[in-house]
């Protein structure tokens, strides 16, 4: 029943700073520079970190943070739930995140997506979301973001292990650009198919980024895989498949 209560006071502050961001920050953001926009919209991912915690009883464990490239970079990173996809965007600002063209027409959440010039694929389309993502990734690292590609390609549940993708590998070895490993149990704290949050340790480990010059997609992917899945064998309280 705790939980219960702390999730419905969770989604008051969510919808409420959602509300306050649309009211006050929406207006303003289509006049700032794209830099001053991620700033300004940030905000909300920031809050929602601290008040999940706060209002969840969620601990937050995350190392690694030392290995943060200076420069533009490929994340990749296991997705469970939203969590990460807020942790993400402030992890390393600005950022540009491969997400589905949905998103973009949900009512405040998504009109903010659209000026952070996010890259957004129409799934039904697979051949021409591929080239999208190849093409305009390679764009956004040349003008200087990091760009956020999940490769499981959807929201997978703790516990479960999809196929990785290799478009944010031939995106980074195109634009010669490292990639950076993500891992997290976030699924197990803020569950992707249920509205209840659960109390407990939120784990992130930030990898050492993975050079691409020289390498074949094929081979940078591996190296992704097997560390990303080796960090969720350590920081999962949810069993690790050994394989697909």
């Amino acid at each position: 029943m705790i939980n219960v209560v702390r999730s419905l006071v969770f989604y008051a502050g969510y919808f409420f700073a959602m509300l306050m961001i649309g009211i006050l920050f929406l207006p303003i953001a289509p006049f700032l520079p794209l830099s001053g926009r991620y700033r300004l919209l940030n905000l909300y991912n920031y809050f929602l970190m601290v008040w999940f915690r706060i209002a969840c009883g969620v601990r937050y464990d995350i190392q690694g943070r030392e290995n943060l490239p200076s420069g533009p970079c490929v994340i990749q990173a296991n997705h469970q739930c939203e969590w990460e996809t807020v942790f993400l965007q402030v992890m390393k600002p600005p950022v540009c995140t491969v997400l589905k063209r949905e998103l973009l027409r949900l009512p405040i959440f998504g009109w903010g997506l659209r000026l952070l010039r996010p890259i957004s694929l129409d799934r039904s389309k697979p051949a021409r979301a591929m080239k999208q993502v190849l093409t305009q990734g390679v764009e956004r690292l040349g003008t200087g973001l990091s760009v956020l590609i999940f490769p499981e390609g959807t929201r997978v549940d703790p516990g479960v292990r999809k196929r990785y993708n290799k478009s944010g590998s031939v995106v980074a070895c195109r634009a010669g650009v490292p990639v950076l490993p993500v891992a997290h149990n976030a699924g197990e704290r803020w569950p992707g198919r249920h509205w209840v949050k659960r109390p407990g340790v939120l784990r992130v480990r930030i990898g050492k980024p993975i050079e691409t010059d020289g390498r074949m997609p094929d081979e940078v992917l591996a190296d992704v895989e097997a560390w990303i899945e080796a960090q969720l064998q350590e920081i999962s309280d949810v069993p690790r498949p050994t394989s697909r």
